[in-house]
């Protein structure tokens, strides 16, 4: 079972190295607007070549049109929103991982995006605890997502925006298959794969979780892993070529030099 009150960072908090990835902190997110535009990104990773940079990334928004809006407005702030949520730059670590996971394993998609996007957007961070410390077949409860939003935005958002964040952060879960339902969200365990778990293991070393701490933060409770499971599935993917892990008794070693191509090769 996902545990009930996840951690998404060390107590101490963050190390450095999550914002040299790409992290981003605060009391602010794209899901004040948006939600996890997976078709969006698909579009986009599909349209773009490996060797693309930003302003690549842009060009395939804004002047090739790839995600097929109406007006200009509308791709310029589309391309907005992906950046906040993605960066699309090769130049930022978080998206290496993410694009390079993405065309290795279809099926893991959504949690690889969802992954990328909690460590760019508090907001979704914020309503993860709610939804991940449901049973299997219940209902969401707004209030306790709102309730949790509250705590990491204050005051700074109205009531009507910040109904609008628990609607946008219910979408996103139901879009990675956490939830199901229109009217009503019914939570739904999700199956991670190897790719996932490398990707959460990645955000996690990121962070300054070490060692059995990694297979027990946030990152791996967002797939709905145990640790057990979260360990089989990293074992699955160091046979991937994805990571280096050496295990002896309760001691864990992750070796992740693997996973990040790196900015030169896309």
């Amino acid at each position: 079972m996902p545990i009930s009150e996840p951690t998404f960072v060390p107590v101490s908090g963050p190390a450095p190295s999550a914002l040299r990835a790409g992290f981003r902190f605060g009391d602010k997110g794209t899901h004040s607007s948006r939600t996890l535009m997976l078709e969006e990104l698909t579009e986009v990773l599909a349209a773009a070549p490996s060797t693309a940079d930003r302003d690549g990334y842009s060009a395939a928004i804004i002047v090739d049109n790839c995600l097929s809006k109406p007006t200009a407005s509308t791709r310029r702030l589309s391309n907005q929103r992906l950046g906040e949520l993605y960066a699309l730059d090769p130049k930022c670590a978080v998206f290496r991982v993410l694009r390079r996971l993405w065309f290795l394993e279809e099926r893991g998609r959504p949690l690889l995006a969802l992954l990328a996007a909690m460590s760019r957007d508090p907001l979704l961070v914020a309503s993860a605890a709610p939804i991940l410390a449901l049973p299997d077949g219940t209902e969401m409860q707004r209030s306790a997502v709102r309730d949790a939003l509250r705590k990491v935005v204050g005051e700074r958002l109205n009531p009507a925006v910040l109904d609008k964040v628990v609607r946008n952060t219910a979408s996103t879960w139901t879009q990675t298959g956490h939830l199901q339902g229109r009217m009503f969200k019914i939570r739904k365990r999700v199956e991670a794969t190897p790719c996932a778990v490398a990707m959460a293991l990645y955000l996690g070393h990121s962070v300054g979780f070490r060692g059995d701490e990694l297979l027990r933060s946030g990152w791996v409770a967002a797939l709905d892993c145990s640790p057990a499971s979260a360990q089989a599935l990293a074992i699955e993917a160091k046979r991937l070529g994805l990571i280096d892990l050496r295990t002896s008794g309760d001691v864990l070693e992750l070796g992740l030099d693997r996973i990040d191509p790196g900015p030169a090769r896309g």
